[in-house]
């Protein structure tokens, strides 16, 4: 039975706000990004914030801190990821996850002493870390499960199990977007414990239902006598840089990560972006705040929908039970690897137990849950984040420059609103452009209505 958490690399505590509902109690954080302490501060005055993670095991060790009964936590992604060059082990952020272990097998320790089951772990990650140049999910499951070697695998399943000689491990890529949050967010998340630990039964379903296509909304709508256009029922996914950055990346292109507003394009608000995390709304509103602060913060978070749904499967203990049959072998899904270990391969869709049973493990829940974006939208955004006819001007001509493709109806909107720029400025731009020699058709179509205005 969970009581107990502790927080590693907490943010903003996203976990605090899907588990308390559970009756769970938080006994310590960790967290040294600025912005994200002080949000701990604000919400969570009497929990404390350990800072580095690096002495936490010393403080477990020494009884400084509790041996809680759950340990979650989200080392840094930048090294699995695109945006952190895919250094993995390479890089010191990386080799926290290795950190995370040693604090894992001091917290086993001091429990085994007191008398206490083993612990229960949540890791969340970018699910570019299965496919890491590095192996470093190799190096994370290998050493958490207590194997002598480390198994190389050039790329991980999106769904497996690990049972090895010291703990039990079971994983899954989760899409936020069927968990009540319209933000396509496919996230990594892992669930071990020691050898009495099952983490299968709370991370896999039985199938037994069709799964669910997004549904289709209206992309025009009028709210409070506002009228708003978006370009797709969710979002991609929110990231850290999205304050700043909102012109060079793929949401630019199919305008999913914008909203029309009475005419003028404008940025998700940062009281929209909690929405589209699934936390309460101004959580990250406190005292002397840059919004910048606070895009950053909710997209380096967790989707809180997703870690309720899996908190609430760790508590419930009767979910079912997922044997382990010998078909499995026979089929390729089990493979034996010495050190009495076995894993599982379940890939990443829907896979065959038995005649009776149909395991899930597909980004897909057996009972989805959606949110349509009318509700996420405020009528009150700021004048800040409304782009302005030079940004969109500037948006189109990187697209050109790039040669990227574009929706449709995202470009138009950004050539009407261009269109008002200023003539000199129109001219300017237009100048440096063509000393830059990279027209191209949609250009020069897009000059034609500047010279008209």
């Amino acid at each position: 039975m969970i009581e107990t958490v502790g927080s590693i690399c907490s943010g903003i505590e996203a976990a605090s706000v899907a588990w308390e509902p559970l009756g769970w109690r938080f006994e310590w954080f960790s967290e040294i990004a600025t912005f994200p302490s002080r949000v701990l501060r604000k919400r969570y005055p009497s929990i404390p914030n350990l800072g580095d993670m690096n002495g936490i095991a010393h403080l477990i060790r020494s009884r400084r801190i509790c041996a809680p009964d759950l340990v979650c936590a989200g080392t840094p992604c930048q090294a699995f990821s695109l945006a952190g060059w895919k250094n993995g082990l390479l890089d010191n952020r990386g080799n926290l996850t290795l950190r995370f272990v040693d604090i894992i097998n001091e917290n086993d320790d001091i429990r085994k002493s007191d008398g206490k089951t083993p612990t229960t772990i949540l890791w969340e990650n970018v699910e570019g870390v299965l496919t890491d140049k590095t192996n470093a999910f190799g190096c994370l499951v290998s050493t958490l499960a207590g194997l002598s070697e480390i198994i190389e695998l050039s790329k991980w399943p999106s769904a497996g199990l690990l049972r090895g000689p010291r703990r039990n491990i079971a994983w899954r890529v989760l899409d936020a977007k069927f968990f009540g949050i319209p933000q396509q967010r496919r996230r990594l998340y892992l669930l071990a414990g020691g050898k009495d630990f099952s983490p299968e039964n709370a991370m896999f379903e039985v199938h037994s239902n069709r799964l669910s296509e997004y549904p289709s909304s209206p992309l025009t709508f009028s709210k409070d006598g506002h009228s708003f256009e978006i370009f797709r029922e969710y979002t991609d996914c929110l990231y850290s840089a999205y304050g700043t950055k909102w012109n060079g990346n793929a949401a630019a292109n199919n305008g999913s990560l914008f909203v029309v507003q009475d005419g003028r394009l404008r940025r998700f608000s940062p009281l929209e972006c909690e929405r589209l995390m699934g936390f309460p709304d101004n959580y990250t509103s406190i005292p002397d705040t840059k919004k910048t602060n606070r895009y950053q913060a909710l997209g380096n978070a967790w989707a809180v929908p997703v870690i309720n749904w899996l908190g609430q499967r760790l508590s419930n203990e009767n979910i079912f039970e997922l044997p382990l049959c010998n078909d499995f072998f026979l089929s390729g899904i089990r493979s034996e690897l010495g050190d009495g270990c076995e894993l599982f391969d379940f890939g990443k869709g829907i896979v065959s137990v038995d005649i009776s049973m149909e395991l899930n493990c597909s980004a897909v829940p057996e009972n989805c849950c959606f949110r349509d974006m009318s509700e996420i939208l405020s009528t009150e955004a700021p004048e800040s984040i409304f782009i302005s006819p030079v940004g969109c001007y500037g948006i189109i001509r990187r697209k050109e420059e790039r040669n990227h493709s574009m929706n449709d109806r995202l470009k138009k909107i950004l050539l009407d609103i261009a269109s008002q720029m200023p003539t000199d400025e129109i001219e300017r731009k237009s100048r440096v452009q063509h000393r830059s020699k990279m027209y191209s058709q949609d250009t020069l179509a897009t000059e034609s209505i500047f010279s008209q205005s």
